[in-house]
C-alpha cells in the first residue's frame, strides 16, 4: 500500500486502525456480555469506547489520504459518533443537557444529510453523490439505506434530549445500549467482511457467512431493548445497584 510521501504514516494509521478495532471488538463483546452496571461491564464499555474513537480516528484519515474512499469518512464518522453519544449518555447526569448534546445533535444532522441525498439518488437510479471503492448494490445498498434510516432515528433522539431538557430512567438506559450496541455492530463488520476476507489466501471474496457475526450485537441489541423498555429489568436492576 502506497499513499505518496505519507507512505509510512499511512502504514502506522493502519496499525492502529486495525488494533483498535480488534480490542474494540473484544471489550465490546465483553460489556454486552457483562452484567449491565457492573465493575467489568463499566470497565470493559470504557475500552470500548477509546478503542472505538482510536479506530474512527484513523479510519478517517486513511480514507482521506487513499484514492475513492470518500464514503469511509461519513461512515468512520457514524461509527465515532454512536459511540460516543451513548458513552456520553451515562456519563451525564441524569436530565441534563450541555454543550456535548448539542453538538450530538449538529454532528448527527449533519452526517443524515450527505446519506440521505444518496439514498434517494440511488433509490431514483440517479448517479451518486460521491464514489464508493465498490459498486452500491447488494450489501453495500442495505447497508447505506440501514446507516441512513439508523441517522434519522439517531438524529431525531439528539433533537428529543436537547429539546426536552435531557432524558433519565429506561429511555436514557436504552439510548445507550442501542447505540453503543450498534457501534459493536460496525466493529463487527469492519473486521469480518473487510479485514478478514483481505487476509485469506487468493482474491478477496465475502460471502455470506462473513456477515453472520453482525448479527450477534444485533441480536443483543433486540434483546436489551426489549428487556430495558417493555419488562420491570430496569427498576429491579436500579434496586438491586
Amino acid at each position: 500500500m502506497n499513499a505518496g510521501p505519507f507512505h509510512n504514516l499511512t502504514t502506522l494509521a493502519f496499525v492502529f486502525h486495525i488494533g483498535g478495532g480488534t480490542l474494540g471488538l473484544i471489550s465490546g463483546t465483553v460489556a454486552a456480555f457483562a452484567r449491565k452496571g457492573g465493575r467489568l461491564h463499566r470497565a470493559a464499555g470504557n475500552v470500548f469506547f477509546v478503542s472505538m474513537l482510536v479506530m474512527g480516528a484513523f479510519a478517517l484519515y486513511l480514507a482521506v489520504v487513499l484514492p475513492h474512499q470518500i464514503l469511509n469518512v461519513f461512515i468512520a464518522t457514524f461509527a465515532t459518533y454512536l459511540v460516543a453519544t451513548g458513552w456520553m449518555t451515562v456519563r451525564h447526569r441524569e436530565r441534563t443537557v450541555g454543550l456535548p448534546e448539542k453538538i450530538a445533535l449538529i454532528v448527527g444532522l449533519v452526517l443524515f444529510a450527505p446519506f440521505a441525498i444518496l439514498s434517494a439518488q440511488l433509490a431514483m437510479g440517479l448517479p451518486p453523490l460521491f464514489p464508493a471503492p465498490i459498486p452500491f448494490k447488494g450489501p453495500l445498498l442495505i447497508a447505506l439505506y440501514g446507516i441512513t434510516t439508523v441517522l434519522a432515528l439517531a438524529a431525531f433522539g439528539d433533537a428529543r434530549v436537547v429539546f426536552a431538557g435531557g432524558i433519565a430512567g429506561a429511555p436514557r438506559i436504552a439510548r445507550h445500549l442501542w447505540r453503543m450496541c450498534l457501534g459493536l455492530t460496525l466493529a463487527a463488520g469492519s473486521a469480518f467482511t473487510n479485514g478478514l476476507p483481505r487476509l485469506l489466501p487468493g482474491p478477496m471474496h465475502v460471502t455470506t457467512i462473513f456477515f453472520l457475526p453482525q448479527l450477534i450485537p444485533v441480536g443483543l441489541l433486540i434483546f436489551w431493548m426489549i428487556r430495558v423498555r417493555f419488562t420491570g429489568w430496569y427498576n429491579t436492576a436500579g434496586q438491586a445497584a
